[in-house]
């Protein structure tokens, strides 16, 4: 094993034993506090965003779509339903979940090159899984009118409505992501990693930004959607299906490319939509 592979190793057990000492790491409380308190963080700089976006210029340029606003009336229904799905449902079922399925607390912490392997194994796995609970929800009329239309109430995508949805997709959702690291015997650390990663691409796909240095400009041969993918979706509904990737999208015809979404900047294109 070479000195970087120790010091990786070194690094996560440190992270590990902090956690383990945390007597809060065994409570049924846990899994809402850390899922809101992930979701939260990862919400906030989009919001500050936000805020200066009609006042700065430099801001307003990264924009997916300029020309809309995100107002208080928008931030607050949104943070709402956030409160409301974590505290009356997300916490009575992980009480559930931690009494049926006890945390365990291995000692060791796992190897930093099998954290990113499953890490992105769980992420293929979501991704695969979301895009046809995705499609189905929006080729059967009653499943869209009755369990994913409150999810495109905003035609332009922005951090908190992430999670502005009914209690069945959230749920699914939320199935999806709990089940790939059990399928695949993860780490306790390992599944908070997949968690956190999941937390945060899923709110930059909604973000409504696009930077030099965001997700799908760092992957290679355009492997990867990102926010300018996913605020597509939410501006013509039958596109561009999947949260992350783009290869079943590519698979099924259902792709939009970027230079499309470039013209959909226009007010007079998005007239015409």
């Amino acid at each position: 094993m070479s000195n970087s592979d120790n010091t990786e190793r070194l690094l996560l057990q440190i992270l590990w034993d902090c956690l383990r000492e945390q007597s809060l790491l065994g409570s049924p409380f846990f899994p809402v506090l850390f899922s809101l308190t992930v979701h939260l963080s990862c919400c906030l700089p989009y919001i500050c965003l936000d805020i200066l976006c009609p006042r700065l210029s430099v801001v307003r340029r990264f924009k997916i779509q300029p020309q809309s606003t995100v107002t208080w009336v928008m931030t607050w229904r949104c943070l709402r339903k956030i409160l409301y799905n974590h505290f009356c449902y997300i916490f009575p079922l992980s009480v559930v979940y931690w009494y049926w399925r006890p945390v365990v607390s291995p000692p060791l912490a796992p190897a930093m090159l099998s954290v990113v392997e499953d890490v992105v194994a769980c992420l293929l796995l979501f991704d695969m899984q979301y895009f046809f609970w995705h499609l189905l929800h929006h080729k059967v009329s009653w499943l869209y009118y009755f369990f994913h239309k409150e999810h495109h109430l905003y035609t332009a995508t922005f951090s908190l409505a992430t999670e502005n949805t009914g209690v069945w997709e959230m749920l699914s959702l939320s199935f999806f992501t709990t089940l790939n690291p059990a399928l695949l015997d993860c780490h306790p650390l390992t599944e908070m990693l997949f968690f956190i990663t999941n937390m945060y691409l899923s709110v930059e796909a909604h973000s409504g930004y696009e930077f030099p240095w965001s997700p799908h400009k760092l992957v290679p041969f355009s492997l990867y959607g990102g926010a300018q993918h996913h605020d597509f979706h939410h501006l013509k509904f039958k596109v561009n299906y999947a949260p992350y990737f783009t290869h079943w999208d590519r698979l099924f015809g259902t792709l939009q490319g970027a230079g499309t979404q470039n013209k959909s900047r226009n007010p007079e294109t998005l007239k015409r939509l």
